[in-house]
């Protein structure tokens, strides 16, 4: 039995529905350039990291060498999910503060990682250029931020109305001031 054309739309598959969304709800199209922009300036960061052969402390060296992988990795994981149909079909509804803390984590991460690579290696160009990198990379999820907060405002701050899943809270009527119509002999 064949379902008419008025169930279609509801009842089977598009496969034409697009899987790339941007602009989507949890990301708009500056912020999904900025979050190329955060992965590839992670990933050079983290191939300069690599290709430094010796160091005078080497766990300033690892310590970025960690933020930088991660920062690379996690970033376009979350570039992936956001830019796709894919955050549908995850069970996480707190897209918006996940990425907003996932973003702040890691520019903290990175200015201290630079600032400690900084600070602890031997001088050379290739050590400053992974120092300027990770700079430029933590300047680049800064400015994610600044743009999150712009475009959609804190992700943690309520309207002070409490929300509820099953629509808008109702509002309730008023008393009635009208008494009903009672005989005043029977009462």
């Amino acid at each position: 039995m064949a379902t008419g054309k008025v169930y279609d739309d509801t009842t089977t598959p598009n496969p034409k529905a697009p899987w790339f969304t941007v602009p989507s709800q949890n990301l708009d199209k500056v912020r999904f350039a900025i979050k190329v922009t955060e992965v590839l300036l992670s990933f050079v960061a983290f191939i300069l990291e690599e290709v430094v052969n010796s160091c005078l402390s080497c766990a300033a060296l690892y310590f970025f060498e960690f933020v930088s992988c991660t920062a690379f990795l996690f970033t376009l994981l979350l570039l992936v999910i956001l830019s796709t149909t894919l955050h549908t079909r995850v069970d996480i509804t707190c897209w918006p503060s996940l990425d907003f803390l996932y973003t702040g984590g890691v520019a903290v991460l990175f200015f201290i990682a630079s600032i400690i690579f900084a600070s602890d290696n031997g001088g050379s160009s290739l050590e400053k250029s992974v120092v300027a990198f990770g700079l430029l990379a933590t300047i680049v999820f800064v400015v994610d931020l600044v743009m999150f907060v712009k475009s959609r405002g804190s992700p943690f701050k309520k309207d002070g109305k409490s929300e509820t899943s099953n629509g808008p809270v109702p509002v309730e009527a008023p008393p009635e001031t009208e008494r009903l119509n009672v005989d005043a002999g029977r009462a």
